[in-house]
């Protein structure tokens, strides 16, 4: 299922409007649909809620901490990051939608075994951005991509995941903070579900998000000021200024995970930004 038209739940009333329905809904009224995209999806919100489980239950559980290994970015690895990116793996591959993924944590493609079938599907994610917050109770998330494939069938390839952003069939995160929010895009609206863990379901919370045209507050890591070149430290301290939009200076709001600052901006409105530096060159966030 991959929309080719605009869509929105027909009815006002969002009340018991899950992310499966929503799902569905979208799959009836797409021409040529085959319930790909619908099980992947499911099996998506699936890890979500799996993850959050093991998030809200951090310090009672044994799972904070480092493991004593860095991963291929050379980020200390958490204990969290292990589970989540073992969650998202086994949630993913035996559903018969995906062809091969890819995840921060690994160096390499993660393969579908064999005994299990190949779909049509890639999925490339961060099971658990903003992992240096684990052990202070900040908010974290997990970000996802999906792709179709570009090779006719069987195992996928390094070739599929190396796709250009414009030709990925959906996208999204999944923010695990004061409530567990997942919100997606296929290119034709942005939506956001809210997970009721007495129920077990994502509820419609949020449709059709659009960011503001201005918002009050900025999120950018001070701390590397003197490595900035010149321009980019007087963009922030005029944001800083009263000659700021509005006419009056931005506020900083900076959590150090690219999930929830984005939701932040996303919902608000606002500025999010990681300017290159010295040691970056490039910048430091990679999607």
């Amino acid at each position: 299922m991959e929309p080719t038209h605009s869509w929105g739940p027909p009815h006002p009333d969002q009340l018991g409007w899950t992310l499966d329905r929503h799902i569905l809904e979208r799959q009836r009224q797409t021409h040529g649909a085959t319930g790909d995209f619908t099980g992947l999806f499911q099996a998506i919100a699936l890890a979500g809620r799996m993850i959050a489980s093991r998030v809200h239950k951090a310090g009672l559980s044994d799972v904070l901490g480092r493991v004593g290994q860095t991963n291929v970015q050379g980020e200390e690895v958490q204990k969290l990051d292990v589970i989540a990116n073992q969650v998202m793996v086994r949630c993913l591959e035996a559903g018969g939608h995906v062809c091969v993924m890819a995840s921060e944590e690994n160096e390499d493609i993660i393969p579908i075994p064999a005994h299990y079938p190949h779909g049509k599907y890639v999925v490339m994610f961060d099971p658990l951005d903003g992992s240096s917050n684990i052990d202070v109770c900040m908010s974290i998330g997990t970000i996802f991509s999906i792709h179709r494939r570009v090779t006719p069938s069987g195992p996928g390839t390094r070739e599929d995941c190396l796709q250009k952003g414009t030709t990925q069939v959906a996208a999204g995160y999944v923010l695990y903070g004061s409530s567990t929010v997942l919100v997606y895009t296929t290119g034709d609206g942005v939506h956001g579900f809210t997970l009721d863990p007495l129920v077990g379901e994502f509820f419609l919370s949020h449709e059709n998000i659009r960011i503001p045209k201005r918002g009050a507050t900025y999120s950018v890591n001070e701390g590397n000021t003197s490595k900035w070149e010149p321009a980019v430290r007087e963009w922030v301290a005029w944001l800083k200024s009263e000659q700021a939009p509005g006419g009056k200076p931005y506020g900083q709001r900076y959590i150090g995970t690219l999930v929830a600052d984005f939701h932040r901006t996303l919902i608000k409105g606002g500025i999010f930004a990681y300017p290159a530096d010295d040691k970056n060159p490039n910048g430091k966030l990679r999607l």
